[in-house]
């Protein structure tokens, strides 16, 4: 069994998307309604491990810094840290070494979730 799939709350999808877009440096699908609630997609690539999702607006969805918390796989964390503040967000904990599994870092989303990096060991 393995994750494949998650669910970001946000207040406000556009600036949502923006800051999304500018950390990653990537293209965030249009927003899209799907029943009573709004979302966005991640980009995301065929045949290539690990989970895509959506960022999502619905009353039902709170941003929080409690409860389970999504971790990106980048290349390098630093060079994310540097563009969270810039999109309106917060760097929660530097970049910090977990041994042979790489490197973690904590941010605090545009919305107010608490998001995290990861940078597997080179």
């Amino acid at each position: 069994m393995r994750a494949n799939w998650f669910e970001i709350p946000v207040l406000d999808m556009a600036r949502a998307q923006k800051f999304y877009a500018t950390i990653f440096d990537v293209e965030m699908g249009e927003s899209f309604e799907m029943g009573e609630s709004m979302m966005s997609f991640f980009p995301f690539v065929e045949d290539q491990d690990g989970a895509t999702g959506t960022l999502i607006q619905h009353e039902t969805y709170k941003p929080s810094h409690e409860g389970v918390m999504v971790y990106f796989s980048v290349r390098e964390i630093n060079d994310v840290l540097v563009r969270i503040p810039k999109a309106n967000g917060k760097v929660i904990n530097e970049k910090s070494s977990i041994g042979e599994h790489g490197f973690v870092a904590h941010f605090e989303d545009s919305e107010g979730n608490r998001v995290a990096l990861h940078q597997a060991a080179q």
